[in-house]
């Protein structure tokens, strides 16, 4: 049976999320149950895209990933994939009516990983943090408001710039990982092998202001979205918090991680910040 089948596709999506994003995953699991499944789909369909250009060292990466594309406006045309992944995801797209022009856009960043190793101006560094992360954003955003076009349009802006400031501190944390492995370097104007203080600390100043325009829009989000949207954004506030007080050194030669112990009490302080209506 076809739902038979879909249902598999979304707990084949659950699986993904849960094995690569412990903190996504957990996230994801506050958000009210009508809407879970959407969101681990379209985390799915990322994560495999990211997994392409930055993991699958050995294998002919442009192939891939053009198969990837191609496989999934293949499921677009005949409303399903055989591919699970791809077919939860494009169940999601048509349920929401997510425009083509995000997924095309975060494409468009994906590929850019196998051709561009650095960003040499702001102009090149807001367009791939668009398309890699500011477009999931939305895609996510889409799911939340459930149709509504007025609250969509009325909290973009926030979403985007909490998908930028989520890359953000993902580019930060994994700086050695970007340099030393995949020799890339997203921040322009930054020289990694001289990376200072200084430069650290204007990422993290651009980073708290896109934190700082973000909690305005989870304040405005639906009751179904907002605990789970908070729970990512006090997560990812601890992160750039513990990034701070690293040295720039530190940080360029190891990744730096938030504890399962300190998690678990930021999910249970999000709760009652929650619970008492302040956010």
């Amino acid at each position: 049976m076809k739902k038979l089948f879909d249902e598999v596709s979304f707990k084949c999506s659950v699986l993904v999320t849960k094995n690569y994003s412990t903190s996504f995953s957990m996230a994801v699991y506050m958000l009210a149950p009508s809407i879970r499944d959407a969101i681990y789909s379209i985390y799915g369909f990322v994560r495999f895209a990211d997994e392409i250009v930055d993991s699958f060292h050995g294998f002919d990466k442009q192939t891939l990933i053009d198969d990837f594309e191609k496989e999934y406006y293949k499921s677009q045309k005949l409303g399903i994939s055989l591919n699970p992944i791809l077919n939860s995801f494009q169940h999601t797209v048509n349920k929401y009516n997510i425009s083509d022009d995000l997924i095309q856009s975060f494409l468009k960043s994906m590929k850019m990983d196998l051709i561009k190793s650095d960003y040499h101006s702001k102009e090149e560094y807001n367009e791939y943090i668009y398309g890699s992360a500011d477009v999931v954003g939305l895609m996510c955003l889409k799911v939340f408001v459930n149709g509504d076009n007025a609250i969509y349009e009325e909290l973009k802006e926030e979403a985007m710039r909490l998908g930028s400031a989520f890359q953000k501190v993902n580019f930060l944390r994994d700086l050695k990982d970007d340099n030393l492995v995949l020799n890339r370097n997203y921040f322009p104007g930054v020289d990694l092998k001289s990376f200072d203080e200084n430069s650290k600390n204007l990422i993290i100043k651009e980073i708290e202001e896109d934190f700082r325009v973000a909690k305005l829009g989870i304040k405005k989000l639906p009751l179904e979205a907002k605990f789970g949207v908070y729970t990512a954004y006090v997560y990812y506030k601890k992160l750039l918090r513990k990034l701070k007080n690293t040295p720039c050194h530190k940080i360029g030669s190891e990744r730096i991680r938030v504890s399962n112990y300190t998690k678990g009490i930021l999910f249970a302080n999000s709760f009652v910040t929650y619970k008492l209506k302040l956010v």
